[in-house]
């Protein structure tokens, strides 16, 4: 699998949520603003990510998966931080802390497939 620094980016802002989200759970009983902002700079992250693969997939190089697969779990890694974010305003728990956390993982993972879709990686 060919890696580029859009991946390596995302696993580290990913990264970075999750610890910040763990430590965050462990240390408080409400969301922690360091583990807030992380989800949402992995927000920021998709959406440039997405144009990114747009302009890409505009100037000729193709996606050696399926496109629709793609953009797919594109969209839908999208909805996954916003709606830990959300989750985390509304319930002031220790728990909320955990969602931001699983976010961060869960976004880690479809990144993960994503490039292997670009590349045409077979799934492990």
């Amino acid at each position: 699998m060919i890696v580029d620094g859009f991946f390596i980016a995302g696993v580290i802002l990913c990264a970075l949520a999750v610890l910040l989200g763990v430590l965050a759970t462990i240390m408080r009983d409400y969301p922690d603003d360091f583990a807030l902002v992380s989800v949402a700079l992995l927000e920021v992250f998709l959406v440039v990510y997405g144009i990114a693969a747009a302009i890409r997939q505009a100037g000729g190089q193709t996606i050696n998966g399926e496109p629709w697969e793609f953009w797919g779990y594109l969209l839908t890694a999208l909805l996954i931080p916003a709606l830990a974010f959300i989750w985390a305003v509304t319930d002031k728990s220790r728990w909320s802390n955990t969602v931001l956390a699983v976010s961060g993982a869960i976004v880690f993972v479809m990144l993960f497939r994503m490039e292997q879709i670009w590349d045409g990686a077979l799934p492990a």
